[in-house]
């Protein structure tokens, strides 16, 4: 009797290109492709917008609407999700998107515009919570790294071109650079159909605390709510400390209240598995962004630099960022020694960015220094997030994915404000800004360094 070949065969992964998902990875790469885009271009057309609408303080305030329209509806779609499915959330947030886009094109005021950032907001979160969601359901466990090293890929593209072909279109009418976007929404749909008519996999819906939709939504409010207050807290200490010190607790009594709701158990404590790794994607994305942020600001006015020069350094962080992400889908290492490395790399990113800012050293040393962050970044987040997948209960994949979505863009809001602030409170002459720039570098290290050494509670507790 002749033994089949096959069981002799080993076993080989499918490939995200393959035949059985190349319309699925297409999809999904053009939306985040699309969501990627309008993030990368709404910052060079704002002085623009601001301009035309007469609203110099239009840039931070769209941004603010932004991110915490985004904070609340991640956790409406995730509970969603992991009760019906994620085609729901998936179409309604990518309707709100495209909506969002449309409101902002035809924007004739401050207010309509700032509302369309915060539907754009209602609109991304959904989105990508519903596409985590589909990754985990759609692709097998041992495929899912090589899917998220394509997600970070698909952010380099909109990196390297998305400014200048905004700033292109700018010089004509900075309303096609959202009208533009609108029409490709239409083929990412087609590709993705099939996966959005999947059914939905057969277990029970989660039973948990973090599965009560009346509760989840107060907390969710209480945690968007907590970031403004304790932002605007934060911005009138200088001014008025008393009052800033008392708006910041109040801030921080909300948040505290929402995001112990929120975000598993024990993760406020970095409690060991999940909780950790929940937490670990809030570190990373405060460290960096926290500087990413105001990378331009120091080498134009500290340096000189045009604009398209100094972002020529954020381009480059990009790059590293696909590359590290790249490596991990390759390279079979425990995570949270991957973790570790990636918050290394960050750390050493920031102190080396930091001579960008000092006399008579080229502001180019932070091309260098940025992709070496850039490279830690993706080396871990996409680490984060297929860990996050894994160590989460079928059942609470969308919730566990809303949380990831949470801490990432709490921790990139509340440095980029506590940032803000010090850069208001040291001034903002060459001088001034060289030093507050060398300031933010050193507060967001010491959290790059925090995250090396908590890498090691990602780890699940030994049994």
């Amino acid at each position: 009797m002749t033994v089949p070949k096959a069981l002799d065969t080993p076993y080989d992964a499918p490939r995200i290109f393959g035949p059985a998902y190349r319309t699925a990875t297409l999809g999904i790469l053009l939306v985040v492709t699309l969501v990627a885009f309008e993030g990368m271009s709404v910052s060079v057309i704002m002085p623009q917008v601001s301009k035309d609408l007469r609203a110099l303080d239009l840039y931070g305030v769209s941004f603010s609407a932004f991110f915490i329209a985004s904070l609340f509806a991640n956790v409406v779609a995730g509970l969603w999700a992991d009760r019906r499915g994620y085609a729901l959330p998936f179409l309604a947030g990518l309707g709100l998107f495209v909506l969002g886009m449309a409101l902002a094109g035809a924007a004739t005021g401050k207010e309509m515009f700032l509302l369309a950032r915060a539907v754009q907001g209602l609109g991304a979160g959904p989105t990508v919570v519903a596409l985590y969601v589909m990754i985990a359901r759609v692709y097998p466990q041992d495929v899912r790294p090589r899917v998220f090293a394509a997600l970070s890929a698909a952010w380099v593209l909109p990196s390297m071109i998305g400014p200048s072909v905004a700033g292109f279109v700018a010089q004509f009418d900075w309303r096609w650079v959202f009208y533009g976007i609108i029409p490709l929404v239409v083929p990412a749909l087609l590709m993705l159909a099939p996966s959005l008519r999947r059914p939905m996999d057969d277990h029970e819906p989660a039973t948990g605390p973090r599965s009560r939709p009346a509760a989840m939504t107060v907390a969710a409010t209480a945690t968007a709510t907590g970031s403004g207050v304790l932002l605007y807290g934060i911005e009138r200490l200088d001014a008025s400390p008393l009052a800033g010190a008392g708006w910041s607790l109040l801030g921080l009594a909300a948040l505290g209240y929402g995001l112990a709701r929120l975000l598993p158990p024990a993760a406020l404590r970095f409690g060991r598995g999940l909780p950790t790794t929940v937490m670990m994607r809030g570190l990373f994305s405060a460290a960096f962004f926290g500087v990413n942020g105001f990378i331009p600001l120091a080498l134009t006015d500290v340096k000189g630099f045009s604009v398209a020069q100094a972002g020529l350094a954020l381009t480059t962080g990009a790059l590293g960022w696909s590359a590290g992400s790249y490596l991990q889908s390759r390279r079979e290492i425990e995570p949270h020694r991957r973790i570790r490395t990636g918050a290394m790399c960050v750390t050493l990113g920031i102190l080396l960015s930091v001579p960008a800012v000092v006399p008579g050293v080229p502001g180019w040393v932070a091309v260098p220094a940025w992709i070496v962050a850039g490279f830690g970044m993706g080396l871990a987040m996409a680490t984060i997030n297929v860990t996050a997948l894994r160590q989460s209960p079928v059942n609470e994949q969308g919730a566990n994915s809303a949380s990831l979505s949470v801490t990432d863009m709490l921790g990139a809001a509340l440095a980029l404000g506590i940032a803000g602030a010090l850069s208001n409170l040291i001034g903002h002459t060459p001088d001034q800004i060289a030093v507050g720039f060398a300031v933010i570098c050193g507060l967001m290290a010491l959290i790059g360094l925090a995250a090396t050494f908590l890498a090691a509670r990602v780890a699940a507790p030994a049994t």
